[in-house]
């Protein structure tokens, strides 16, 4: 046998047995290396408070989507939505990180952030919107720089409440009585460490006193205490209402915004999602630009950027939005001073 003939026959018999092994790796369960890229594809955690569709979930992945990252083909997301349980979080974190996910997305703050650091340390979070102090709370370093593995947005603007609350008073000069809806349970039952909205009340009620009003405070744990809210609002003959920033109020926004209007408040809020809902006036922060900035952090992070390097950013921005449909409903007149300040109005 010549050469060249021996060369061929060598090169037969390594191709046949290279087959073989393939096909012996396959059959034990290993994959080929085309597999194995593709087992690579990075996935993305996110945890929400609210059900599905969640738009503001949907802001975000339209974010990733225009950043590059397309499900299905480049990443796999992994949503888990409490749908108003919140007691459901805990569960839906661990389940995120069960499945290995490469970087963890929370819509808030309190029991979203809370079940999500207490089944990680490891995995980076970015926080989409966050309305607490994340350094007092002892969950970062500083804003500049994190440390650990978390980072993300903070809408954390003790003052806008008495912004809200002078906005209020231009609105309805003869308002004297403004009842305030909160849910405490927000910290107590997720994050006996968090100081939530006391920085909130120290700043409203120091507006209140200059403005001339007295501030009702309504509390409420869940939507089965919203009728007796409003009752408790009536017997104290409240005029006007406002309401701190959270997920639950938000959530429950409709059913909120029919209460008011049945009571006939003028009411102004934190979320420009309740004026969508018949509310009308709010002040503060987009949480949809918010959620789409966290796309930035999570782009940057499976890129190879470390969490605890990327600042906590804080929003500069802030929208005045007027429903005049509302106004009208409740025989308000808007001053020009406030409708020329507007960034949008419902008509």
């Amino acid at each position: 046998m010549t050469q060249s003939r021996i060369s061929r026959f060598e090169f037969r018999i390594g191709l046949t047995a290279m087959c073989v092994v393939l096909l012996a790796l396959r059959l034990l369960g290993v994959p080929h290396a085309a597999e194995a890229q593709r087992s690579e594809v990075p996935r993305i955690g996110i945890l929400s408070s609210y059900t599905e569709p969640d738009p503001h979930v949907e802001a975000l992945k339209h974010a990733l989507r225009a950043l590059g990252w397309v499900e299905g083909e480049n990443v796999v997301l992994e949503s888990r939505y409490a749908k108003g349980q919140f007691e459901r979080l805990p569960e839906l974190a661990a389940d995120l990180v069960r499945v290995k996910v490469d970087v963890l997305v929370v819509d808030a703050c309190g029991a979203p952030l809370n079940a999500a650091s207490q089944v990680t340390t490891t995995i980076p979070i970015v926080v989409a919107a966050c309305n607490d102090d994340l350094v007092a709370t002892g969950l970062i370093s500083s804003l500049s720089r994190p440390g650990g593995n978390l980072t993300g947005l903070s809408e954390l603007t003790p003052e806008l409440g008495a912004k809200r609350l002078e906005l209020l008073k231009e609105a309805t000069p003869k308002v004297k009585r403004v009842a305030v809806l909160w849910n405490p349970a927000y910290s107590e039952r997720f994050s006996a460490n968090f100081r939530f909205w006391s920085s909130d009340w120290k700043e409203m009620r120091a507006a209140a006193q200059v403005l001339g009003i007295t501030l009702q405070s309504v509390e409420i744990r869940g939507p089965d205490d919203l009728d007796t809210a409003f009752s408790a609002m009536a017997r104290e003959r409240a005029e006007a209402l406002t309401t701190f920033s959270d997920r639950l109020i938000v959530l429950h926004r409709k059913r909120i915004a029919d209460l008011v209007a049945k009571n006939r408040l003028p009411a102004v809020y934190a979320s420009r999602e309740i004026v969508d809902a018949g509310g009308l006036m709010s002040y503060g922060s987009s949480t949809f630009e918010m959620f789409q900035r966290a796309a930035v952090y999570v782009d940057k992070i499976l890129k190879g950027a470390k969490p605890g390097d990327l600042p906590v950013e804080q929003p500069t921005k802030f929208a005045l939005v007027i429903n005049l449909k509302t106004a009208r409903a409740l025989g308000l007149t808007i001053p020009q001073s406030l409708l020329i300040r507007a960034d949008d109005a419902i008509r």
